[in-house]
């Protein structure tokens, strides 16, 4: 198993990995009862009975043993698999959902997040950290047992090196962060916001890539997720995310949902060294969430040019209509 890179779109690509066994129903691996001999990197609360847990992947795709290795193949590149694949145990109880988790419990979860991103960091080989939940069997979901997932790599997902880049060249030509400039005119038109509690906003993008497509951002400029101002109240990110995820399950049972926040500033080699100037005041961190409302859906077979039938602002007028529970 390795990476090679995709020198047009430079895409990282793992390959060689064995095909993952299916899951059998029973019995499921994250309940606790079946975990009792797994490394746990995380556990909160710290005292008393846990609700989040952390573990290594039971079948990761990156290895945190080595060194990458990165090499030529001819005019290509490849590097060993190395990095980091976690499971965060959102719960301990099989049948409780994400949405069926209290402000406080939503809470937890948030913070095993940040703990995990703060700890890997520390690991200069990795240039990257990134959580994402796939919910749902069409978002291709490994267990029903609510879980997030977490990799460490070596090298940052296109996506994030486009932002990057964009945040970059605004903050040049115009001192501001591109992303506080888009959520001050979406607070300001207000007809694609969905909702906000206390300093934090859920909002559908000007360009929304699939049908109610939201995103969750901080007022308060913050480039990374896992240090808040002394001002954030995550508790109030916990809230706005449960009534948002709620929200959305009006519409889809399946989703996915990925934290963006800013690439490890201890990594000073390869596309990330002239970017650490300015990225305290040009990056934003943000949760996207994309539903999945259609089995073969175009925006996910034409990766580059995304088709949405539904207007942003249609979304988001008819999810502030929804009943966010609790």
């Amino acid at each position: 198993m390795e990476l090679r890179k995709d020198p047009i779109t430079r895409s990282w690509v793992v390959v060689g990995h064995p095909e993952r066994e299916k899951e059998r129903a029973e019995p499921c691996p994250l309940c606790p009862e079946n975990r009792t001999n797994a490394r746990v990197l995380v556990e909160l609360p710290e005292r008393g009975n846990w609700q989040v847990r952390a573990y290594p992947h039971f079948r990761p795709l990156y290895h945190i043993e080595g060194d990458p290795a990165r090499n030529a193949d001819g005019i290509f590149d490849r590097m060993a698999a190395i990095g980091a694949h976690e499971i965060i145990v959102e719960t301990p109880i099989h049948s409780r959902t994400f949405t069926q988790l209290t402000d406080e419990e939503i809470e937890r979860v948030l913070q095993a997040y940040a703990l995990r991103i703060e700890d890997l960091k520390r690991d200069a080989r990795f240039k990257y950290v990134a959580v994402f939940k796939n919910q749902g069997p069409a978002a291709g979901e490994e267990w029903p047992h609510s879980h997030s997932q977490l990799s460490a790599t070596t090298f940052v997902p296109r996506r994030i090196l486009y932002e990057l880049r964009s945040a970059r060249e605004w903050y040049r030509e115009r001192d501001r962060c591109v992303f506080c400039d888009i959520l001050r005119q979406e607070i300001r038109q207000t007809k694609r916001i969905v909702d906000n509690v206390g300093d934090y906003y859920a909002f559908c993008p000007y360009a929304s890539r699939v049908p109610y497509e939201t995103w969750l951002i901080p007022k308060t400029h913050s480039h990374q997720f896992e240090s808040p101002s002394p001002d954030e109240k995550r508790r109030n990110l916990a809230t706005l995310l449960g009534r948002t995820l709620r929200r959305l399950l009006q519409v889809s049972g399946s989703y996915h949902m990925v934290l963006h926040t800013a690439p490890n500033t201890l990594q000073t080699k390869g596309e990330l060294s002239d970017y650490w100037a300015t990225i305290a005041g040009d990056y934003h961190w943000h949760i996207e969430i994309l539903p999945i409302l259609e089995t073969r859906s175009k925006s996910y077979s034409i990766k580059e040019v995304y088709f949405n039938g539904t207007l942003p602002e249609q979304a988001a007028e008819r999810l502030r209509q929804f009943d966010p529970g609790k």
